[in-house]
């Protein structure tokens, strides 16, 4: 899953031509830094819509951080095949291991968080299936795998408020839609997918959806005009879109991330009240 959305984000991270010198005991941590933009913007949102931090709240951070986290060297065991890998199966494990203890404990506090547990475990599941056949790359399996990380978003809401809300769903689809983005105009640095035409009708789809979501009340105006950042963002690439297909993947990472950001400032400032209060509970 990490994998997919580092190729959208940033540039990829170095492949170690080596695994096998590295030892068991060694953490791994997923070098996907475009993925914890994504987590953190996501849950930041969801977490700013309740209006207040609760311990849960850390909690259901830390679970998704966990997840996020298990996924990587699990992805990399599928990759290797026929060779097991102690530290991937050792650290992958005990992410895991955490992670789900964790979720099961705030699912026995609020039972509605199994249906994100669902979510997330089938999008996994579809992202096991396609790094196995390679097939990690399609457009179909980034969405999903944006979809799939952005449910931290709900994930913060529930696991603070107890319940899922239109809101929560209004924010996991804006997430989800605003991130995907990534997926076609990164895509534009390959000589292969260099057509204007699949960003443009993405861009065009996700505002109608946007717009939908603000007339039928799931989002509030400001909140769904947070989306304009990645049209701005969008228009930006199009009109220099020459100087972005050869510009250093610096420069595009650092554009993904101030956008990413901006979009957060916009969207937790519209659902926070005045003052943020926290509880103990």
């Amino acid at each position: 899953m990490s994998q997919s959305i580092t190729h959208s984000i940033t540039a990829p991270a170095a492949k170690s031509g080596k695994p096998n010198l590295q030892a068991w005991y060694r953490p791994t941590f997923s070098p996907e830094h475009g993925v914890y933009v994504v987590l953190l913007v996501s849950f930041l949102t969801g977490a700013a819509a309740t209006q207040t931090w609760t311990q849960m709240t850390t909690l259901a951070l830390i679970c998704a951080f966990c997840g996020f986290q298990a996924e990587h060297p699990l992805v990399l065991q599928i990759k290797q095949r026929r060779s097991l890998k102690p530290r991937f199966l050792v650290w992958g494990g005990l992410y895991a291991v955490v992670s789900l203890a964790i979720a099961l404990y705030l699912a026995l506090h609020y039972p509605v968080l199994l249906w994100l547990y669902g979510g997330a475990s089938t999008a996994f599941s579809v992202d096991a299936v396609s790094v196995f056949w390679q097939k990690q790359k399609s457009v179909a399996n980034e969405l999903i795998t944006f979809a799939a990380v952005c449910l931290s978003a709900p994930l913060a809401y529930t696991a603070t408020t107890g319940t899922i809300s239109t809101i929560a769903i209004g924010l996991w689809i804006l997430n989800t839609l605003f991130f995907s983005s990534a997926i076609f105009t990164v895509k534009l640095r390959k000589l292969k997918i260099s057509s204007l035409i699949p960003g443009l009708v993405y861009h065009a789809i996700a505002t109608v959806i946007i717009a939908a979501l603000y007339w039928f009340g799931v989002l509030p105006l400001i909140t769904a005009l947070a989306f304009g950042v990645v049209l701005l963002k969008f228009g930006l690439i199009v009109w220099q879109v020459e100087w972005y297909r050869t510009a250093p993947i610096q420069f595009v990472a650092m554009l993904e991330t101030i956008s990413a950001f901006s979009f957060l400032v916009i969207a937790a400032l519209s659902v926070l009240p005045v003052c943020l209060t926290t509880e103990g509970k």
